[in-house]
């Protein structure tokens, strides 16, 4: 028999004071309700009540036992009040995981429309450019920019994003412009060493990634913020997202360079969270608040920069041709 039912049957008959009360109460049988306290008693070795055809009594041992059940139930029916509630309403801690440089530009500024819109939720944001196992490390969502692999994973698109080759006019003044994905290996490319796609020494070209081009350069990093900083000051190319890059595009004070075959498609930014069926209400509630807030054209996670691009100067030297 279910311990737990039994506890409940034995509770709700001490309080009506007949079995058949507590098999109405439960929507049960007296006959099964007779059956749970006898195995009930039979298990802890003792007698809990005494019956007559019309009534029942506890006895001491029953007293002191009924006690301890009441309390263990009103506990237990305070946990299940609590997870339905967390199900139902958003409250608690989110433990929510981002890239860094996407964390920084544009998830860490929506935290006070979030916490406006839901008080009683509590964000830990973990920024950081290498990979978590959510799972293990107890994130309970996390944001993911490309292609996804792991089936234990939920996720919701939250938008695109592409790759732009970039540089500085001053680099370029230097060293000419590449007019073709060949062209890159005679160029100073600044490579990020946490992509297994574009990484330090590889970048991939073609919608599809099938294009392959071996890169070197004097500077290497795990962080994009770094590269950018670096590609601004002159010191070499960067292939890097749009939401990375985008507003020094848009300044000037990076150009983006259209070779021979397009950027590689990133294949686009998820929330992703551990596969449930039901998924906390926080989790829902930060889910749904990314997809508005994100795709509003007011605040577009990769905007198009194409039209806020400078046009490109007249360079007084030829440009740099394979």
């Amino acid at each position: 028999m279910d311990r737990l039912t039994s506890m409940r049957v034995f509770a709700l008959a001490a309080q009506a004071g007949t079995l058949s009360g507590a098999a109405r109460i439960l929507d049960i049988s007296p006959a099964m309700a007779t059956k749970h306290v006898d195995a009930l008693e039979a298990r802890l070795g003792v007698k809990l009540l005494h019956r007559t055809t019309r009534k029942l009594t506890l006895t001491e041992t029953g007293e002191t036992y009924l006690d301890t059940v009441q309390r263990v139930l009103a506990e237990l029916d305070e946990a299940d009040a609590s997870a339905t509630s967390q199900r139902t309403l958003a409250t608690g801690l989110l433990r929510f995981n981002t890239p860094l440089a996407f964390g920084v530009r544009h998830i860490a500024p929506l935290m006070p429309a979030f916490n406006r819109a839901h008080p009683a939720v509590t964000v830990e944001l973990g920024m950081t450019d290498a990979a978590v196992n959510l799972v293990d490390e107890r994130w309970d969502l996390a944001v993911r920019i490309g292609p996804l692999h792991d089936d234990s994973l939920q996720a919701r698109r939250l938008g695109d994003c592409q790759m732009m080759l970039c540089a500085a006019p001053a680099y370029l003044d230097a060293h000419g412009e590449p007019r073709s994905v060949a062209d890159l290996a005679q160029h100073n490319c600044l490579g990020y060493t946490l992509s297994a796609t574009n990484s330090a020494s590889l970048w991939r070209f073609g919608r599809d990634g099938s294009v392959r081009q071996p890169i070197q350069g004097n500077l290497r990093a795990n962080s994009g913020d770094a590269l950018r900083a670096a590609a601004i000051g002159g010191q070499g190319l960067v292939y890097e997202p749009s939401f990375i890059v985008g507003h020094d595009v848009a300044q000037g004070a990076l150009q983006v360079l259209t070779l021979d075959h397009p950027p590689h498609d990133l294949g686009g930014i998820h929330a992703v969270w551990p596969a449930n069926r039901h998924p906390p209400a926080k989790v829902r509630a930060m889910v749904d608040f990314l997809v508005q807030a994100l795709g509003d054209v007011s605040n577009p996670i990769c905007s198009a920069v194409a039209t806020a691009q400078p046009a490109k100067p007249k360079r007084s030297r030829a440009t740099q041709s394979g």
